[in-house]
C-alpha cells in the first residue's frame, strides 16, 4: 500500500530533517511504502543538504513554490500534484514543526486496516499552547459550530483515501481551507485521538491573528448557512433588544457585521482556476531520495 505525506514548509527547513528523521525511524510495517513529498512555500532560508539514509522512506520530493502561497494553499497544490503525478493509495497531510506528532502515523496506518477507505482524522484530545490560546479555540470551535452546524476537531493531520483526494482536488473549498473542505464533501469521519505535539525548534507560529483567520476561513466553506443563521440571530437580537438599546448592546450586532463581511471576503478566496493552475507555481522538484 502506497502512502503519501504531504508536509508544507517555509523556512523551517531544520523542523523538517528532523521531523523526516522521526518518521523514518517509526517501525512501519512492510505492507506500507512511505513516500514523503514536502512543499516548500518559496523559503527565503536554504535547506542544509541531509545525508540521512532514510532507509525506512522510499521517496523523498520537495516541490519548490515560485511565490509564497500560504499553508492551505500548499496542502491543495501537494494534494493536486499527488493526484495527477505519483501512484498512491492514502494522504496523510501533516505539519514539519513536530506538533503533528510522526509516532500518531501508526495509529493512521492501524486504522486503515479495520475502516473500508473512509477519511481518518486525527481529533485533537490534547493541546500543548499556552491556557490563552487554548481558550481562543474552544471559542474558535463554538463559534463554527453556531454558525455552521459543524463542530470540527481536527486540523490538517489526516489520511485520505484516493478518493476523497480527488473530491478535495475538484473542490474550490479546498483552495481557501482543507479541514473545511473536508467536512463539506464528507460526513462520515473516522476518528482517532491525536494529541498536540511541541514545536521541535522555536515558538508556535500560529499567532492570535493568524488563528481568527483560519477560523473564518473554515466559516466561510459554510457561507450560506452562515448568512441565514447570522440574518436570524440578527432578527432575533432586534426584537429582543428594542425597548433597551444602548451602545453596549450594539456590540453583538456589530460582531455580527464584522463575521459576514470577513467570511464573505474570505469566501472569495475559493477560486478554482487558480487551483487547477496551481502547479504552475512550482519551479522546480528537487529529490533527496
Amino acid at each position: 500500500m502506497k502512502i503519501k505525506i504531504l508536509i508544507p514548509v517555509y523556512n523551517d527547513w531544520k523542523s523538517v530533517a528532523k521531523l523526516l528523521g522521526e518518521i523514518n525511524s517509526q517501525q512501519i510495517d512492510t505492507a506500507h511504502e512511505l513516500s514523503i513529498i514536502i512543499v516548500n512555500d518559496a523559503s527565503k532560508h536554504d535547506r542544509e543538504e541531509n545525508k540521512e539514509e532514510f532507509e525506512n522512506i522510499h521517496s523523498v520530493k520537495i516541490l519548490n513554490m515560485k511565490i509564497n502561497q500560504g499553508h492551505a494553499r500548499c496542502i491543495a497544490t501537494g494534494l493536486k500534484y499527488i493526484l495527477e503525478k505519483e501512484e498512491f493509495d492514502y494522504v496523510i497531510p501533516m505539519d514539519g514543526d513536530g506538533e503533528d506528532r510522526p509516532e500518531e502515523i501508526l495509529d493512521f496506518l492501524n486504522m486503515i486496516n479495520k475502516v473500508d477507505k473512509k477519511p481518518i482524522v486525527g481529533e485533537r484530545v490534547k493541546r500543548s499552547e499556552s491556557l490563552l490560546f487554548k481558550v481562543c479555540y474552544k471559542i474558535h470551535k463554538i463559534i463554527t459550530l453556531v454558525f455552521t452546524g459543524k463542530l470540527i476537531k481536527f486540523g490538517n493531520y489526516t489520511c485520505l483515501p484516493k478518493n476523497v483526494v480527488e473530491k478535495l482536488v475538484n473542490e474550490k473549498a479546498t483552495w481557501n481551507s482543507f479541514s473545511g473542505s473536508l467536512v463539506k464533501l464528507e460526513s462520515d469521519l473516522v476518528s482517532i485521538p491525536s494529541i498536540r505535539g511541541y514545536r521541535y525548534f522555536g515558538p508556535s507560529q500560529m499567532s492570535f491573528s493568524r488563528l481568527i483567520k483560519h477560523s473564518l476561513s473554515i466559516i466561510s466553506v459554510f457561507r450560506k448557512t452562515v448568512l441565514i443563521r447570522s440574518a436570524l440571530f440578527i432578527v432575533i437580537y432586534i426584537l429582543l433588544i428594542k425597548d433597551h438599546a444602548s451602545i453596549i448592546t450594539l456590540i453583538p450586532f456589530l460582531f455580527l457585521l464584522y463575521l459576514v463581511y470577513s467570511v464573505s471576503n474570505l469566501a472569495l478566496r475559493e477560486n478554482i482556476d487558480e487551483y487547477n493552475n496551481s502547479l504552475s507555481n512550482i519551479e522546480s522538484i528537487t529529490k533527496i531520495k
